[in-house]
């Protein structure tokens, strides 16, 4: 039977809140559905499941087709390295057929044709690249390279594309060049690299750069197979829906999860990436590895086993790909080969069990700033806990735990740094909202169909009543965003940072795709992965959207990062608004525009500030030069010329004084068990000491401090 008869089978329906299939998924057709065919079933699932329940889901017809193949053949070769403009050619004939493919009225050809393409593109310049690194390179001419080749033609034959690679190839053994002979002339060991001749040093560049373009071709190679590329070809028609829809293999599904929840079954090791292989950098106290004992600091990981699977040869892996392996099942025997330090090789066993990524949980400092005490409260991501939503290992308990032992030692207020975080849980980031201003709205969300609803902290009891202060950045995305915003609208506390927030102001929700199966067809099917659906977006308590505009800062300062909000992305849903949900502002509300003004006075005469501007706009003339020259000489000249304004960059951290800051003394004796932990912890210590936007921060919080001070006084 014809895959264009089965796959339109496949129809679903909303009943009663559930996602389920009609009448049609009972056919007997479905009994035809073979392995054969499992990546065309899933295309057509997701495509259907995007139709019916995406918020806002473009048609999928021609234009939408046209769309998918551009960005699709920009994924592929977006450097235009690969193919030759006659693949692009041949592949055109798919241009407006994507549309029917995904929806299973005709084969899933696009996909496979353009990966057979690459691949053998891909194998071909592997060959190409050797062949060019064999012969000197001449860095007299007066020739350039492009190095946006976004903006030119795919090359039109074999000599194109050589003219290509040789162009790119030297450039880049133009740089290591320059960065050998550098070091010849600082070297103190004149029986090696001071005694080499320029020609010697131009070969010792070609093979660095052989040797990297053979890990890269490597790593290529073990990632980007068939299923890999599929993911990538799914997901380009979920990012042309908006960019926070995404399909997940089950693999990349269960990785996701664990991302989200700061917790994973694992072998509890911190990897790094050493030329081919995967190194054991550190072994996590307390976690799977330490307790079996044989895996060692400096070990290389050369096979892995899970139980059941064949050997997986871990050369060209990166830690990425390794740790999507090397995690899974809770209590499941995994064997690690692994190369010594020593150089003997050995087979170790490892039963996998829970870690916690500490990085990513809530932890405070105190700040004695002039007799002041400030708690500074970092929180990377909203994390949750899939057990036990509002127990333990959820961010809104953590949160307020460390609230609690910042009002212990007795603060004057409280930072929050939300800075780089991307959001996560949406419960927690309502129940941490209540932890400031009680019961009450915090956040509206509408569906497609228009139905709106607001959604209330209602457990969360006040915890915390004093000054309050968050901290942003352009990263700062989705449940911050909700956070912010709420305290905002309350004004319950000044937002200070960048001039905006990222601007993602959409509901995703994971569904996984099997649930769109038969029962019957489930076990043959096996995982089909799920799909990240945006449903629902988000609105302000006062009816406005965080989508596309963000959250504004009341305390804006300069912002080092740009073009990485919601608003750079083509296809972004766009801002508007709503009516306002019943709230009640703060009864002491912050005077964000005395705090504003105080901070602007400040930053007119701040050195660091006004260093860190200048800052921005030379890194930015330098991201902008995108043609380089090919003549060592005159490429020096520039590289100097960048270097010179470069180090007239003042370092921010050595201007200012250090902030007398301290870890809480109850985090600091929890983590001396694990000497890597105590050292990451100081070095994050340090690191916020002597930054710039915290000391800013600080001296808004003594503003608000004093000004509160003043007013209650008045009020006396």
């Amino acid at each position: 039977m014809k895959l264009k008869y089965i796959i339109p089978s496949v129809l679903v329906i909303v009943a009663a809140g559930i996602l389920a299939f009609n009448s049609y998924s009972n056919s007997p057709e479905y009994q035809d559905i073979n392995t054969n065919s499992r990546k065309a079933v899933i295309a057509s699932v997701m495509t259907n499941v995007i139709e019916h329940f995406h918020y806002s889901p473009k048609d999928i017809n021609d234009a939408f087709s046209k769309k998918v193949f551009k960005k699709y053949i920009t994924k592929l070769d977006g450097k235009k390295n690969f193919f030759f403009q006659s693949d692009i050619d041949y592949l055109k004939k798919y241009e407006t057929l994507i549309d029917e493919e995904l929806k299973g009225l005709e084969p899933l050809l696009f996909y496979k044709e353009a990966d057979s393409i690459i691949s053998v593109r891909i194998d071909t310049v592997e060959t190409l690249y050797s062949d060019i690194l064999s012969t000197p390179f001449s860095f007299t001419k007066e020739d350039s390279l492009q190095r946006d080749r976004g903006k030119l033609d795919f090359p039109k034959n074999k000599a194109e594309r050589k003219s290509v690679w040789t162009e790119l190839l030297k450039f880049r053994t133009m740089k290591k060049l320059l960065d050998l002979k550098k070091t010849r002339s600082k070297a103190v060991d004149t029986a090696s690299i001071k005694s080499k001749s320029d020609e010697d040093l131009e070969a010792e560049a070609r093979k660095d750069i052989k040797q990297s373009l053979d890990l890269y071709f490597d790593r290529m190679a073990s990632h980007y197979n068939g299923d890999a590329r599929f993911e990538e070809f799914l997901n380009t028609v979920t990012w042309l829906m908006d960019p926070h829809s995404n399909y997940f293999s089950p693999k990349s599904h269960r990785y996701f999860d664990e991302q989200m929840s700061g917790t994973f079954y694992g072998i509890g090791a911190l990897l790094s990436q050493k030329d081919y292989y995967v190194k054991i950098e550190s072994i996590v106290a307390g976690g799977p590895a330490w307790k079996q004992g044989e895996l060692e600091n400096g070990d290389l990981i050369m096979k892995v086993q899970n139980k059941g699977d064949s050997v997986i040869d871990m050369t060209g892996y990166t830690v990425q790909d390794a740790v999507k392996i090397i995690r899974g099942e809770k209590g499941a025997i995994i064997k690690l080969t692994v190369k010594h330090l020593d150089g003997t090789i050995e087979t170790i066993p490892i039963e996998r069990g829970e870690v916690k990524v500490d990085a990513v949980f809530a932890h405070s400092y105190i700040i004695d700033n002039d007799g002041k005490k400030i708690g500074f409260l970092v929180l990377p991501e909203f994390y949750f806990n899939p057990k036990q939503r509002t127990g333990p290992g959820s961010s809104a308990f953590d949160v307020e735990a460390e609230v609690k032992k910042l009002k212990a030692h007795h603060v004057d207020g409280i930072i929050m740094d939300l800075r780089f975080n991307g959001g996560g849980s949406l419960g927690d980031a309502i129940d941490m909202a209540g932890l400031f201003v009680g019961k009450g709205p915090i956040v509206q969300t509408r569906k497609k169909d228009g139905s709106k609803r607001v959604l209330r902290n209602r457990t969360s009891e006040l915890t915390y009543s004093g000054p309050l202060a968050i901290m942003v950045n352009e990263y700062s995305a989705s449940a911050s965003e909700i956070l912010s915003a709420a305290m905002q609208d309350y004004k319950r506390a000044v937002i200070i940072g960048s001039k905006r927030t990222f601007g993602k102001g959409t509901v995703q929700r994971m569904v996984p795709l099997i649930k769109f199966i038969p029962d019957r067809l489930r076990d043959e099917f096996g995982k089909l992965g799920a799909l990240k659906l945006t449903i629902r977006k988000f609105y302000r308590v006062n009816g406005g959207s965080t989508q596309l505009r963000g959250v504004s800062s009341d305390v804006v300062l300069p912002d080092p990062y740009y073009k990485t909000a919601e608003r750079e992305s083509s296809s972004a849903l766009p801002w508007d608004s709503i009516s306002p949900a019943d709230y009640q502002v703060w009864k002491n509300p912050v005077d964000v525009q005395y705090l504003a003004k105080k901070s602007q006075q400040r930053l007119a005469d701040s050195r660091i500030f006004n260093q860190l501007k200048k800052n921005i706009e030379i890194i930015k003339n330098i991201d902008d030069e995108t043609k380089v020259p090919l003549n060592i000489q005159e490429y020096k000249a520039m590289r100097d010329s960048n270097s010179h304004a470069l180090k007239k960059m003042d370092k921010l951290d050595s201007v200012a004084a250090p902030l007398d800051m301290t870890n809480i003394s109850k985090d600091t004796s929890a983590a001396s068990s694990d000497s890597m932990m105590v050292a990451r912890a100081e070095q994050m210590l340090e690191g916020y000491k002597t930054d710039p936007y915290l000391h800013e921060a600080v001296n808004v919080m003594e503003d608000m401090i004093k000004k509160q001070a003043s007013s209650a006084m008045k009020k006396e």
